[in-house]
């Protein structure tokens, strides 16, 4: 038991240690399978969005192979080719895993600036290998990167809020 606000609260278990990081990043890719109607398609990854927050949050927790199963879910239910956010999400974690080691001390604005080029890395890269480059989609896919990185503190937010519980 640890001390939490002058009251003893249980220590979490080695279940819920593990299971609530991979519950939400499942759910966060679950979010595009959500049927919703839009004139403008602006939905961010939210599955590697929060596979970031928890990276970011809890270096220790999720390991450098962790997008590879990850970005295999999030392929079989987006809609995207195989494989592609199993690399791009692998990439984008060795990129901002190399940048942390690095980095002396971190605050949110540093965490926020290696999620943004994260984010813009893994939506372009999936622009490159999902669509034709005739496709006239780079408005759509600006919008989208713009609200992804103005989203990401919420959602960094809420995994610090899942990770207290």
């Amino acid at each position: 038991m640890k001390p939490q606000g002058g009251v003893f609260a249980p220590e979490p278990s080695k279940v819920a240690i593990w299971l609530i990081p991979v519950a939400s990043v499942i759910v966060g890719s679950l979010v595009t399978i959500v049927p919703l109607i839009a004139t403008f398609p602006v939905l961010p990854p939210l599955g590697m969005m929060t596979l970031l927050a928890w990276r970011l949050l809890r270096p220790e927790w999720m390991r450098i192979w962790s997008p590879l199963p990850f970005g295999f879910f999030d392929d079989l239910v987006s809609g995207q080719p195989l494989g592609s956010a199993m690399l791009l999400w692998t990439l984008a974690f060795l990129v901002v895993d190399l940048l942390d080691r690095r980095l002396v001390s971190r605050d949110f604005w540093q965490d926020w600036v290696l999620a943004s080029g994260a984010i813009a890395l893994c939506l372009f890269g999936g622009r490159l290998i999902g669509t034709p480059l005739t496709a006239h989609v780079d408005t759509v896919l600006l919008f989208q990167a713009i609200a992804a990185v103005l989203l990401f503190p919420v959602v960094s937010r809420i995994v610090a809020w899942l990770d207290a519980k």
